[in-house]
């Protein structure tokens, strides 16, 4: 693979010096790819402010510069500023798969603040193995780039690991939100239809060659602020119709994850004839679609948000920075319902 900054490609190791040189002495913009993890991937122009200003932000709220273990793919914005960090602190970062396990890389590291930046994808795994508690060694652990289910929050709390949720995306240089809290610079308001806008000196100049325009960028994510702190309700298009009823899937796989037989689960809707639209489980386990359903009861919600069918699976489809692949879900659904 080339290394470049536009779009943003290479290896860690291989970018790390040549981001570093982009850091101290400044420079064009550089450009990262989006997932396209719902349609088309993006080109976001980002600008050498919009990038420090979001790597120094995150680091005033953690405490100050450490050093990072780099674990997510450069090639993406969480990745990418896992390394614009470690130059800002002077200290290279150690590379997950440069060694055996994290508590391997873990053990390798030389600095006065540890951090660690994952996906939880990436902290589900590690919290059903034995490398758990070496995570609980570092200052934080940064977790982005879905929601973070709450049962695995509180695992890692049991374990001491002190986990800070990111909010943000490519479009804002990597996450802006810690915690629902705005990181310095950062604003955030809900537009008329409920979506989350966000404005701030970390924001992007445009897509390829199409700038950007207002000074607010509204997501495609459903929210709401309640005493100064932000909650994601899940992407708009995440938020189906089905027999006239609002089901939020979001909220509905997180209550799947309580079932007997659920390893993993993810929700989507497909075209239905009746329904409109209709909730499918996808699950990897054994769970009866009954026991599923009960569960979105249990937790307090509307039997008719419950999924009318479900798809069993080894594993869930992933895009190649640990996120789900939430177009490959739905076609599985709709291929085997």
């Amino acid at each position: 693979m080339n290394v470049s900054l536009r779009p943003v490609s290479g290896t860690a190791r291989e970018l790390y010096p040549v981001l570093a040189d982009w850091v101290r002495d400044g420079g064009d913009p550089i450009m990262v790819r989006t997932s396209g993890s719902t349609g088309a991937p993006k080109d976001v122009v980002l600008s050498h402010a919009a990038v420090i200003a979001s790597a120094r932000a995150s680091l005033d709220r953690l405490g100050g510069p450490g050093q990072w273990i780099s674990a997510l793919p450069p090639t993406a914005v969480g990745g990418l500023q896992v390394l614009v960090r470690s130059v800002l602190a002077d200290a290279e970062p150690v590379v997950a798969d440069e060694h055996a396990s994290i508590p391997a890389a873990i053990a390798v590291m030389t600095g006065g603040r540890r951090y660690a930046s994952f996906v939880p994808t990436q902290l589900f795994r590690l919290l059903a193995s034995e490398e758990a508690t070496a995570l609980a060694g570092l200052d934080a652990v940064l977790l982005g780039g879905a929601a973070a289910p709450a049962d695995l929050l509180r695992r890692a709390e049991t374990l001491g690991i002190r986990i800070v949720r990111t909010y943000g995306m490519s479009e804002t240089s990597g996450g802006c939100v810690y915690d629902g809290v705005p990181l310095d610079g950062a604003r955030m308001r809900i537009s008329a239809d409920g979506r989350v806008e966000l404005a701030g000196p970390m924001l992007f100049e445009g897509y390829g060659e199409e700038s950007r325009s207002d000074e607010w960028f509204t997501t495609s994510d459903v929210g709401e602020i309640v005493d100064g702190r932000l909650r994601i309700a899940g992407r708009a298009d995440e938020i189906i119709v089905s027999g006239g009823v609002n089901v939020p899937l979001p909220a509905v796989a997180e209550a799947l994850r309580a079932a007997p037989g659920v390893e993993d689960v993810a929700v989507t809707g497909v075209p239905d004839a009746e329904w409109g639209t209709r909730v499918v489980a996808v699950v990897v386990g054994t769970a009866d679609l009954e026991d599923l359903r009960d569960a979105v009861e249990t937790a307090g919600h509307p039997r008719s948000w419950a999924p009318r069918a479900r798809v069993l699976v080894d594993a869930l489809p992933l895009l190649p920075g640990g996120k789900l692949d939430r177009l490959a879900v739905r076609t599985m659904a709709a291929g085997r319902t």
